[in-house]
Order: C-alpha cells, then sequence, then structure tokens
C-alpha cells in the first residue's frame, strides 16, 4: 500500500505553519465557502460541491486526522499512514483503502456527517452546528447553546477529504 505518513514532530510542525498559510489565503477562499446549514447532502449524504472551493492539502489533512484536539480520526479508526499516532480505535472501519473504497463526494459527506449516510453511526457530525442530541441539558444544565461551532472548519474538512483520498489499496 502507498502511504502518506506523518510523524508526530511532522504535524507539529505542520500545524504551525498552517495558521500562517489560513491567514495568507486571503478573503476570496472564505467568500466561497458553504455555511454547514448551506450544505447539499445527495441521496447517500454524498456532497458533490467543495465547501471551500479550494484544494484539501492531503498533509494538513493527515494532521487534523491525527490531532487529538480536531478530527482524531484515529480514536476510532485504524489508519496504516497515522502509524506513529498512537491509540488507533476499532469502533469504525479501518480507513486504509477509503480513497478506492469512496468518491470525493461520498468521502466528503461522511466527514461533514455521517448521519447523512448511516444513520445510527457514532462517528460525530464535524460540520454540523445544530440539532444535537445535549443530554448535558438534562443533567446539569451546562451543556452548549445552539447554534455550536462545527468541529472541523469548511477547509479543513476539504484537507481530511484530500488525505483520505491518498488511502488506496495496492
Amino acid at each position: 500500500m502507498k502511504h502518506l505518513t506523518v510523524t508526530l514532530a511532522q504535524a507539529a510542525g505542520l500545524a504551525a505553519t498552517m495558521g500562517a498559510g489560513l491567514a495568507l489565503a486571503g478573503t476570496a477562499a472564505l467568500a466561497e465557502e458553504v455555511a454547514p446549514n448551506a450544505v447539499q447532502y445527495g441521496e447517500y449524504g454524498e456532497v458533490e460541491t467543495s465547501l471551500t472551493g479550494v484544494p484539501g492539502d492531503a498533509e494538513a489533512g493527515a494532521v487534523i486526522a491525527g490531532s487529538k484536539s480536531k478530527g482524531n480520526c484515529v480514536a476510532c479508526h485504524q489508519v496504516s499512514a497515522l502509524a506513529d499516532v498512537p491509540f488507533h480505535g476499532e469502533i469504525g472501519p479501518s480507513l486504509d483503502g477509503a480513497g478506492d473504497r469512496w468518491t470525493t463526494a461520498e468521502l466528503r459527506g461522511l466527514v461533514a456527517n455521517a448521519k447523512k449516510t448511516f444513520e445510527g453511526t457514532m462517528m460525530p457530525a464535524f460540520y454540523k452546528v445544530e440539532g444535537f442530541i445535549r443530554p448535558g441539558d438534562a443533567y446539569t444544565g451546562k451543556a452548549g447553546t445552539e447554534p455550536l461551532p462545527p468541529i472541523l472548519t469548511a477547509q479543513e474538512i476539504e484537507d481530511v477529504v484530500a488525505f483520505l483520498e491518498t488511502l488506496k489499496e495496492e
């Protein structure tokens, strides 16, 4: 299998430079960004149109997928390309070969809101801002009020999709 491998040190360095890169991206990309409530899902949860109009960055997506403070895909999925990131989960399917199993539109839909494809999934909706089941309200009264910010930005969704597209079977 051909994999994109990112060490934790590389991930930290890339994360530091990503902020500067995003700041330099300008407002043109932001003007085209699709808001979470405006995403057009297909019949099976696919999202045909880019959320930003800007191609995703696979290396940045790998950092997000392995980052516990962002995507944290490895908490539930095994990803051989992120072998340096500890504690891969077994709740979700292996992401090895994801780029062969799903189209770009399907991957975008799964990352944005997998519940549109798999209704009972435990996978979080990474690009959703309202309509959550909030058990904290009933028990503590301290749950955040909606709308909440999405877990990932539109560009981060595109970056993760670009990374997942690199995960091919041999």
